[in-house]
């Protein structure tokens, strides 16, 4: 498994796209200055240069549930800062994750065709984690729910932690993915579960024009959160998710 680091590149999403060959059937890149990265739903992921990761692994396997890899990643990098930081942090469905309850890490998972095999889906995993960026870096940005692990009172040496957290995720993410592969979401879903900080809270959920609340009971097996509202039950797959309580809308 091969960890490739960038010292500058405008997406590491991107540049996996471009440059996969180099990285599959499993590897990863990175860098700590990526100038032109997006979050999910199209939206910007503002640089912080050197005090970030920005981080993508490439996988070329056959998958069971891809659509379900943002679940796998958002556990796989809970796992790394809990054992690189002691950082317990929660899952807000399907994939971002929370730290005190601001938003330190999120997760975008693409795919493209692999130009010598057509017939080869070529998975690329994108994770952003906030390092070391103070409160006024998101006050600058007018991102009142975001933060940092070291604003969060974590130690943190960015430049030193960067690689060793990019290889940590990459060993995690190894050791998960024959069962993923295999079997999807399902032996991941009780790991997932303790983590969501979905499940017993009031939700409002966005796709497309439809807004609707309810009361988040359970994640079946394909990842889905199931919300019960005074209309029935509805499980909710795609689009906006926030949580009442934690800081108003996610």
């Amino acid at each position: 498994m091969q960890v490739q680091y960038l010292p500058q590149c405008d997406s590491t999403n991107r540049w996996a796209k471009e440059n996969h060959a180099q990285l599959v059937p499993f590897g990863a890149v990175y860098t700590m200055d990526q100038t032109g990265g997006r979050g999910r739903l199209g939206r910007r992921w503002e640089n912080a240069a050197g005090q970030a990761l920005y981080y993508t692994a490439v996988v070329s396997l056959p998958l069971v549930q891809p659509e379900t890899l943002p679940q796998l990643m958002s556990l796989v990098a809970a796992d790394a800062l809990r054992q690189q930081y002691g950082a317990e942090c929660q899952i807000n469905g399907p994939d971002d994750l929370l730290l005190n309850g601001k938003k330190i890490a999120g997760i975008l998972c693409e795919s493209t065709q692999d130009p010598q095999n057509p017939d080869v889906r070529v998975w690329v995993l994108g994770i952003g984690v906030n390092l070391a960026q103070p409160k006024a870096h998101f006050d600058a940005q007018d991102l009142p729910h975001a933060g940092s692990l070291a604003m969060a009172g974590y130690p943190v040496h960015a430049q030193q932690d960067a690689p060793e957290l990019a290889a940590r995720i990459t060993a995690l993410l190894a050791q998960r993915l024959e069962a993923f592969a295999a079997e999807g979401f399902a032996p991941l879903r009780k790991d997932y579960c303790a983590a969501c900080v979905n499940l017993g809270r009031s939700v409002t959920w966005q796709a497309g024009e439809t807004t609707a609340s309810g009361k988040c009971v359970d994640v079946d097996d394909t990842g889905r959160l199931v919300v019960e509202t005074g209309a029935g039950t509805h499980e909710i797959f795609t689009g906006e998710v926030s949580v009442k309580g934690i800081y108003g809308a996610l």
